[in-house]
């Protein structure tokens, strides 16, 4: 067949049904897989947790590609991992590794000729192996200190040839080995937000309400007794599209919003009399500077609020915020 010429016929009916049947067999390749959760898993677990090196990951072709995928979650979940490229590692780059590492190596067959090449040579000067193949009987897995089974019933692809089902059992076995790391090392949000300064991730995990919040001297308070147009006035003015309502010390115990003010029409409540206690939201719901502003964005969204007051522990008002800000943010 010429790649550059069209296909002579097709099919959309067996186009959608090659698909579905694609996602049936992975996700049945994948499943599989939860019944080699065992002891050979708990084993590779502990020996990448014990290791005083690095994991060096390596697969040649699709494996490789897999191989480099593996490797970049590691090294981003905090277990030290690079990728090398099993032909390059026969002509230098076995200097890499140290008797210290753990050599993760993949394939699918467990027969890979460039793999099995550097493997008495990583197992020389000390380092461990573990492997990752489609078959426990290959070289590869006779060879590994511990071997982890990706075998797959059959390939995705229609001649079953082409690494389909394969590839992807292999890279959620992968994660799944990296999330047990990440559990076992108790690598929690502030660490992921450390390996993950850049774009929406980082800001996500490393910007805290203090960042985004209007300090109080840009924050519309009044006094319980004020007149209820005078607290809209000041809301107008404050442009956050809400009022506090202070104690004299300073604390907020209530608040009045752009939506109050609404269902107070609704309500024909009568705004030229009255003090805005009286139609205030009293103990509102509040948020402290050092939390996340990822908690500000879940907290208003359950309430289904577009404003937060930010109070110190007790109760003083240092700030507020809208969903605006933690847009200009990009937190959201």
């Amino acid at each position: 067949m010429n790649p550059n010429q069209p296909p002579a016929r097709f099919s959309p009916e067996r186009a959608l049904a090659l698909g579905r049947q694609t996602l049936a067999i992975e996700a049945a390749a994948v499943d599989a897989l939860k019944t080699r959760i065992n002891g050979e898993f708990a084993a590779a677990v502990e020996l990448i947790l014990n290791s005083q090196g690095r994991l060096i990951v390596s697969g040649m072709g699709k494996s490789g590609h897999v191989a480099r995928k593996i490797a970049a979650t590691m090294a981003s979940t905090g277990t030290p991992a690079y990728f090398v490229h099993p032909a390059e590692a026969s002509h230098g780059d076995l200097g890499m590794i140290t008797r210290h590492d753990i050599l993760l190596a993949l394939s699918n067959s467990g027969e890979s000729e460039e793999l099995l090449r550097i493997v008495p040579a990583v197992k020389r000067q000390g380092a461990r192996l573990i492997a990752m193949t489609g078959f426990a009987d290959s070289t590869m897995a006779r060879e590994a200190d511990v071997h982890l089974d990706a075998g797959v019933a059959q390939e995705a692809c229609p001649h079953n040839l082409a690494p389909t089902a394969s590839t992807t059992a292999a890279l959620a076995l992968g994660d799944a080995l990296a999330v047990a790391l990440l559990d076992a090392r108790g690598f929690g949000p502030e660490d992921f937000a450390r390996s993950h300064p850049g774009g929406s991730l980082g800001r996500r995990l490393l910007t805290h309400v203090r960042d985004v919040m209007r300090p109080a001297t840009q924050v519309p308070a009044v006094a319980p007794a004020t007149p209820i147009t005078d607290a809209i006035v000041a809301m107008s003015r404050g442009g956050l599209g809400l009022v506090a309502i202070t104690n004299p010390a300073g604390c907020a115990i209530g608040i009045f919003t752009d939506g109050d003010l609404r269902r107070a029409f609704e309500r024909r409540v009568d705004l030229q009399q009255g003090v805005i206690a009286d139609v205030m939201h009293p103990a509102p719901r509040t948020i402290g500077p050092d939390q996340l502003a990822v908690e500000a964005v879940e907290m208003m969204e359950r309430l289904r609020i577009n404003g937060l007051l930010v109070c110190a522990e007790d109760g003083q008002l240092i700030g507020a915020l809208n969903m605006h800000d933690l847009f200009t943010a990009k937190v959201i």
